[in-house]
């Protein structure tokens, strides 16, 4: 009987041991599979940057390549609430600015309105303002602009006050 029992009390400990290794190897197993996942991530998100770079490349070309900026005049105290740039006619952007956004153009910022393509040559550019005023009266204003486009990228940047609307050439 008293082997029997040590034969029982061996067998538990072989089963628990093992179970305990199986365990360790199971952790183990497990962290490497979390490592290797962060690597697959890793490398995801830089294809996925690559290929975001070469789609950019393809749908904007340098030599065709115009970029539209806004700014605000330094010290200007109007309220900006939308602007709408047409070019050559067509309506290419239209955006309705949020508080964070104009405290930003405020402090300096410049905001990128539109990217796109356009044949070398003259082309017109038309900039709509909607706003306040600083006393409260309602501001619209619409300004055109001529601009030529050469061969490479074209800058264009839109300076906004609330008595004039400049374009600024780059």
């Amino acid at each position: 009987m008293l082997c029997w029992l040590r034969v029982i009390v061996l067998g538990v400990s072989v089963l628990v041991s093992s179970v305990a290794y199986g365990q360790e190897v199971s952790r183990e197993q497990i962290k490497g599979l979390d490592e290797q996942v962060q690597e697959i991530k890793t490398d995801v998100l830089a294809i996925a940057a690559e290929l975001n770079q070469l789609e950019e490349k393809l749908l904007y070309p340098s030599n065709t390549e115009v970029s539209v900026f806004v700014s605000l005049v330094s010290g200007e105290t109007f309220r900006l609430d939308s602007v709408e740039v047409r070019l050559d006619g067509k309506p290419v952007a239209h955006h309705i600015y949020t508080f964070k956004e104009l405290e930003a153009l405020r402090k300096g910022g410049v905001q990128l309105i539109y990217t796109g393509n356009i044949r070398t040559g003259e082309h017109d550019l038309q900039a709509s303002v909607i706003g306040k005023a600083s006393g409260g009266a309602d501001l619209h204003k619409t300004e055109s602009f001529e601009f030529a486009k050469d061969v490479g990228p074209r800058i264009v940047e839109i300076s906004l006050a609330a008595q004039r609307i400049k374009l600024k050439d780059r």
